[in-house]
């Protein structure tokens, strides 16, 4: 880039993750993905890992993760990430091997092969983005929608009577005894960065090590799901999705 070329070095405070690809993403603006992509790529840099690490891709919004992190990728059918994982890791255990899923990929047409995974403690990182709502496919309901939350196929709102409750899976996770480490974070201000950053580090660090099981639950926007400005997203996300998806780790064993 020509900036590098301006810059010294030694006065650069900032610069693009060395393992995250120089390439126009392809998420809505203000959407969450494209944070969590950066800081995956800066832990993998950081621990040494860009030789040993396997990412497996889902089917949704992040289907494309291998065309932005520089490490090898798997693509798994819909929701079966976590199955492929598992075969991956039982095969190459000296590997770093995470899954990264939406809300739709691991908690509806997957919730099986993520519950039973991790009930096996597979030494694994699945991390996990949950906005409430199935971006790609036309925004609409998914297990993790809130109540009353309007979507493509709840344009009155989420009934409990009808839809159901929302799904807290990553409470689920922490009750399961092959799971090591289970947390829900966001990336929305610069503290919470830091703080998934952490924990999206010690859950790869838990694979490499075969600690069991860590669940990194991101809780984000869908600014084009949730038909909002993504300032607005952020405030929404705050004072609704929090209430139903608390920040902090649920489980810490390793």
């Amino acid at each position: 880039m020509e900036l590098d070329k301006i810059i010294d070095p030694a006065n650069r405070v900032y610069s693009r993750p060395r393992l995250l690809d120089e390439r126009t993403m392809h998420y809505c603006p203000g959407c969450s993905h494209g944070v969590v992509h950066k800081i995956i790529a800066e832990v993998i840099d950081e621990l040494g890992l860009e030789e040993q690490t396997i990412g497996v891709a889902p089917v949704g919004c992040g289907v494309f993760a291998y065309n932005y992190i520089d490490v090898d990728w798997v693509e798994a059918a819909h929701g079966r990430a976590p199955a492929l994982a598992t075969a991956i890791k039982r095969l190459m255990p000296e590997k770093a091997v995470f899954t990264y899923q939406g809300d739709g990929d691991l908690s509806a047409i997957g919730t099986s092969e993520a519950i039973h995974a991790a009930n096996r403690g597979e030494n694994i990182a699945i991390i996990f983005i949950n906005n409430a709502i199935y971006g790609m496919t036309g925004g609409q309901m998914a297990p993790t929608t809130l109540e009353g939350q309007k979507t493509a196929t709840t344009p009155y709102g989420r009934r409990v009577d009808l839809n159901g409750y929302p799904l807290a899976i990553s409470d689920l996770f922490a009750k399961l005894d092959g799971t090591c480490y289970v947390t829900r974070q966001a990336v929305h201000t610069q503290a919470s960065v830091r703080k998934a950053k952490a924990a999206i580090k010690l859950a790869f660090q838990n694979s490499k090590a075969n600690k069991g099981c860590s669940v990194i639950e991101i809780v984000g926007t869908c600014s084009s799901g949730w038909k909002m400005t993504p300032e607005k997203a952020n405030k929404w996300m705050e004072e609704n999705m929090f209430v139903k998806y608390p920040l902090g780790d649920l489980k810490k064993e390793c």
